[in-house]
């Protein structure tokens, strides 16, 4: 340390001299970052968000200091959505069951673009400790892992789901569902609520598998939801958006994200729920059923974008009667 008070770092490969006990995260405020979005190296070893306020600045520390950047034009980059402050530029999230294998599952999402998955929380498997993980294939240093409590049946059960999970990842954003019954995996809406305001309570940042209605909705933005991800149509069956009217009512009655969760099918169906008004789509089951799993997964991709830009655009009005898309004046 100099006389002035001042140590020499080396960022992103510049010298640089910098105030003696600086922080992590004083020294990415003062570079105008958020520290909640950027990811540190120091020395060679990365340095776990959660700590960044406590770990101070050595002399002679090789840093890098990383985001993510998204390619294409500005009019992409400024179409940006966020959640629980977190930004992501796709607006498709996809599930990781039901794959072939976990090759599979890894290539799908590639052309997908989704820079979100689903993952289910299960014991690990003691009998074979060394048998491949879905880690092995999906890296949660590259994509966002949303750790989801499917097939939790009562609040008890999604609340310790999602403890275990925050404890074995450190996982604060995540996926709440609580199903009513096996036969139409509706979600159980009263411990649904229950759970989210516990979650809520306790740090979490719970984005919600809910039924289309818009008063349930709002119950759940008050109770400390950060998404609203009400179905489309039961869980797996690829019926489509059965009801366009509650989808657009949630829609314009909150302030949340609102992301159509279960029953699409089709790229179609996703730019339906993009057409509505939604802030993105999940899905699994139709990237993961479908005889190309990795050509559908692109197919996905393309419908949520084109719903978008539709949404953005805004449809023309309909009318009753034909309107000539030619001027009828000076016919020959």
């Amino acid at each position: 340390m100099r006389t002035d008070g001042t140590i020499s770092i080396h960022l992103n490969g510049e010298h640089r001299r910098v105030r003696a006990g600086i922080t992590l995260a004083e020294l990415a405020g003062e570079l105008g970052l958020a520290p909640e979005k950027v990811a540190v190296e120091r020395n060679l070893e990365v340095v776990p968000r959660s700590t960044l306020a406590a770990v101070v600045v050595e002399d002679g520390d090789e840093l890098e200091i990383v985001h993510f950047v998204g390619g294409g034009d500005a009019a992409a980059r400024d179409d940006d959505w966020t959640v629980a402050g977190r930004t992501f530029r796709s607006r498709l999230i996809v599930g990781t069951g039901k794959y072939k294998n976990f090759e599979q599952n890894a290539a799908a999402l590639a052309a997908s673009g989704a820079e979100i998955v689903t993952v289910a929380v299960r014991r690990v498997n003691v009998s074979d400790p060394k048998a491949p993980m879905l880690t092995d294939y999906i890296d949660p240093k590259k994509v966002t892992y949303l750790p989801n409590t499917a097939g939790c049946f009562t609040g008890e059960e999604a609340i310790r789901t999602l403890r275990l999970a925050r404890e074995a990842g450190g996982w604060d954003l995540v996926k709440l569902e609580v199903l009513g019954e096996a036969r139409t995996l509706y979600p159980d809406m009263v411990e649904t609520l229950r759970a989210t305001e516990v979650l809520a309570k306790e740090g979490f940042k719970p984005m919600v598998y809910c039924v289309d209605d818009p008063i349930a909705a709002k119950r759940l933005e008050d109770a400390g939801a950060v998404a609203i991800m009400p179905l489309g149509a039961p869980i797996g069956s690829g019926l489509g958006i059965q009801n366009r009217v509650t989808i657009r009512l949630i829609v314009e009655g909150t302030k949340l994200p609102v992301l159509v969760d279960a029953g699409v099918g089709t790229a179609s169906e996703a730019a339906e729920a993009m057409e509505l008004g939604c802030t993105g789509v999940l899905m699994n089951t139709a990237i993961a059923e479908a005889k190309d799993p990795v050509l559908m997964a692109a197919a996905m991709k393309a419908g949520v974008e084109a719903g978008r830009m539709a949404y953005r655009a805004g449809r023309m009005g309909k009318r009753m009667y034909a309107d000539p898309s030619s001027p009828l004046a000076g016919l020959i």
